[in-house]
């Protein structure tokens, strides 16, 4: 069977059915709100007269106010936006009668201004006891710091261990690239959410689901901390050219274009390399014999290896992995992404508005038998609020 049989349809997303109430500003919340109505949820989402500041992220930190903003784009299409004044007791109250009417309330709200609105997680699950609630913080519900400012590059990047772990000694860690924790947050608190779903289809009851920008960051190197808590100790972080593992590791070829070694099991593909390399003086020299050997003169045979790939050009070197089944990967740019044939599924069509070109961003990474992610148009500052408050005063 082909993947075009098994992935695509044109039937209903799985959460087809489901409405989802969402109070989040940012990323972290507004991409798990994101991820849901990409899987067919009705995602209503709540904002401020002044809208979610990732509306206008571009003009905050000084680039131009004008132009369009995929970041918000890509966690907001497909969702209704009502603006509503939660300073006024009375707008709160209608919110609880929204969220009543729901399956699912998402926020990503520090829990004290959650508190002082009386839409924290006791107050709502006790008033609506069948509605999931899921709830994003920078730290976790408990502790001093449970109201501190997140953001993932301080929860998830900095305070995690994250970044540490990538910085060899003496140097501080480069910066990160913009959303990663948020958007590995949102997907952790959609599966929590998805979980407690499940829960309710058995129980009839929702309840709260939380989840950190911190405890996913340390999540995410589990790993190294596992490590460090059995053994007192961690593999340490170094430059390439003093990595312990040369089979696992990256390399120039002479175009200056780069490829990652992946010869995780050393003895079964060392032969495997030498093949792809030909012949060379690494054939006969005693200390790469074994994988210990490896091991013990690493530095050594990251410098022979960087002698040999510079003398010819990727397309040489990438071929002859092919042919001789090492394992490698592509270093690429984000250019060679967009034009990678094996990442074409990782993209989707948005849905444009009335007079505005094509154009397409990138996908919620699962996909289901049956189902194709058609996202619905980015909505515009409380383009909805209207019809969905006219909708629950009806009813």
């Amino acid at each position: 069977m082909t993947e075009s049989s098994v992935l695509g349809g044109d039937a209903p997303g799985p959460l087809d059915g489901i409405r989802v109430v969402e109070l989040g500003i940012w990323v972290a919340g507004p991409a798990a709100g994101g991820i849901m109505a990409d899987w067919g949820a009705d995602v209503i989402k709540i904002e401020a007269a002044a809208g979610d500041p990732q509306r206008a992220v571009f003009a905050s930190i000084g680039v131009r106010d004008d132009i369009p903003v995929p970041p918000f784009e890509m966690d907001n299409r497909g969702k209704r936006s009502v603006v509503m004044d939660l300073r006024d007791a009375a707008e709160v109250e209608r919110l609880h009668g929204l969220i009543a009417s729901a399956d699912v309330f998402i926020s990503n709200m520090r829990p004290g201004a959650l508190e002082r609105l009386g839409l924290d997680h006791q107050t709502v699950c006790e008033r609506h006891p069948s509605v999931v609630y899921g709830l994003v913080t920078g730290y976790g519900l408990e502790g001093e710091e449970r109201d501190r400012a997140g953001y993932d590059v301080g929860a998830y990047w900095a305070r995690s261990g994250l970044a540490h772990t990538l910085m060899p000694p003496g140097e501080l860690p480069p910066n990160p690239r913009s959303g990663m924790g948020d958007h590995q947050t949102g997907m952790t608190l959609a599966a929590g959410v998805m979980a407690k779903l499940v829960e309710r289809g058995r129980t009839g009851r929702g309840g709260l689901v939380t989840t950190s920008l911190l405890r996913v960051g340390m999540y995410s190197i589990a790993w190294d901390i596992s490590v460090e808590m059995r053994f007192g100790k961690r593999a340490a972080t170094t430059s390439r050219t003093e990595a312990s593992t040369p089979l696992v590791n990256c390399y120039l070829a002479a175009d200056g274009r780069s490829f990652w070694l992946i010869c995780l099991e050393g003895d079964r593909h060392w032969p495997k390399l030498l093949a792809a390399i030909g012949p060379s003086s690494l054939d006969a020299d005693e200390r790469f014999a074994t994988a210990k050997g490896r091991y013990r003169n690493a530095s050594a045979l990251i410098a022979e290896l960087d002698a040999i790939f510079a003398a010819h050009d990727y397309e040489h070197w990438t071929s002859g992995f092919n042919e001789h089944d090492v394992w490698w990967a592509p270093i690429s740019s984000i250019p060679d992404v967009l034009a990678d044939p094996q990442a074409q599924h990782g993209f989707v069509d948005m849905t444009p508005r009335d007079g505005d070109e094509p154009f397409r961003a990138v996908a919620t990474p699962i996909d289901f038998a049956g189902y194709t992610i058609r996202p619905g148009v980015v909505p515009m500052l409380g383009e909805h609020t209207d019809e969905v408050l006219a909708d629950l005063d009806e009813h």
